[in-house]
C-alpha cells in the first residue's frame, strides 16, 4: 500500500513538471522565435520540394499549359511559402493592426491550403467518372462554385469584423472553416474511396494496378486525416482559449498542429507523387481544360 501510494505521488510530481515544462517554454521569448523560426523553416524546405518538382514537371512537359499536375505543385509551392515567410515575421505580424489583419495572414493560407487539395479531389473524381464513361462536365464548374463561395463567405466575415469587432463572429469563422476541411475530408473519403475500389477491380496483371492503389490508398489516408484533425482542432481552438492557435505564447500547439495538418501531410503527398508525367504520346496525362 505504502508502494502504491509512493507511485502515485512520483506521477503526480512528473505530470506536474511536464506541465511546468510546456508552461516555461510557451512563455520564452527565445523558444517562442526558436519555434517559430523551425517552422518557417519547414515551410520553406516544403515550398523549395514542390518547386523543383514543378519545374522537373515542366522541363518535362513543356508543350503542355498549366495541368493539373503543375497548378497542384505550384499550389503547394505558393501556400508554404507563404507560411515561411509568416512564420519568419511571427511576431511583427502579431502586431499588426487592425487585428483582423492578423487572422487575414495566418488564415488565408489555410483556405489555399483547401483550395489546393480540393484540386486533388477534382483529378480523381474526374478519372473516376471517365472511367465509367459517365460526363465531367459539370466537376470543374462545381469545383471553382465551391471555392468561390468558400472564399466570399470567409471574406465577408473578414471585412464584417474589419469594420466592427464582433466576438460571435469570429467563433462562426472558425466553425466555418471546421465545416470546410471537414467537407474536404468526406471529398478524401468518397472520391478516394471510390477510385480505390475501381482500381481493385482491375484485373491482377494490369500494368501499375499495385503501385496506384498504393498512391491512392496512402494518400486517401494522410489527407482524409489531416483534414479531420483541422476540423476538430478548429472546434476546439473556437471555443477554448487554451487552443488559440493565433497568439505568440502557444508555439508548442503551433508546432504540433501545423506539423500534423499541413507540413507532415504535404511532405508525404510530395513524396507520394512525385513520379513525373509521361511525355508527350501517352494519353494518360490529363491536362487542365
Amino acid at each position: 500500500m505504502e508502494s502504491y501510494s509512493v507511485d502515485v505521488a512520483a506521477i503526480a510530481y512528473k505530470l506536474k513538471d511536464t506541465a511546468n515544462w510546456w508552461r516555461d517554454i510557451n512563455g520564452s521569448r527565445l523558444w517562442q522565435d526558436r519555434i517559430f523560426h523551425i517552422l518557417a523553416a519547414l515551410y520553406g524546405l516544403v515550398a523549395a520540394v514542390a518547386l523543383v518538382q514543378l519545374i522537373r514537371i515542366q522541363m518535362r512537359v513543356p508543350e503542355y499549359g498549366w495541368t493539373t499536375q503543375k497548378v497542384f505543385h505550384f499550389l503547394n509551392f505558393l501556400v508554404n511559402g507563404v507560411r515561411a515567410l509568416v512564420f519568419v515575421f511571427r511576431r511583427s505580424v502579431q502586431n499588426l493592426h487592425p487585428e483582423i489583419v492578423q487572422h487575414i495572414l495566418l488564415d488565408m493560407p489555410s483556405l489555399a491550403f483547401f483550395t489546393t487539395y480540393a484540386l486533388l479531389i477534382l483529378f480523381w473524381a474526374e478519372i473516376y467518372y471517365q472511367a465509367r464513361a459517365v460526363s465531367t462536365d459539370g466537376l470543374r464548374p462545381s469545383f471553382f462554385t465551391i471555392n468561390a463561395v468558400v472564399y466570399t463567405i470567409q471574406i465577408a466575415m473578414w471585412l464584417i469584423l474589419w469594420w466592427k469587432y464582433i466576438p460571435v463572429l469570429v467563433i462562426l469563422s472558425k466553425m466555418f472553416f471546421a465545416g470546410v476541411s471537414l467537407f474536404a475530408a468526406l471529398g478524401f473519403l468518397l472520391y478516394g474511396g471510390r477510385l480505390f475500389l475501381m482500381l481493385q477491380r482491375f484485373p491482377v496483371e494490369s500494368k501499375g494496378r499495385r503501385k496506384k492503389l498504393q498512391e491512392v490508398g496512402y494518400v486517401t489516408t494522410i489527407c482524409f486525416t489531416c483534414f479531420l484533425v483541422r476540423c476538430i482542432m478548429m472546434c476546439f481552438n473556437a471555443f477554448d482559449k487554451g487552443a488559440d492557435l493565433n497568439v505568440l505564447n502557444h508555439p508548442i500547439l503551433n508546432l504540433i498542429y501545423y506539423l500534423l495538418v499541413e507540413i507532415l501531410p504535404s511532405s508525404l503527398v510530395l513524396f507520394i507523387l512525385r513520379k513525373l508525367p509521361p511525355k508527350r504520346g501517352i494519353t494518360q496525362y490529363h491536362p487542365i481544360r
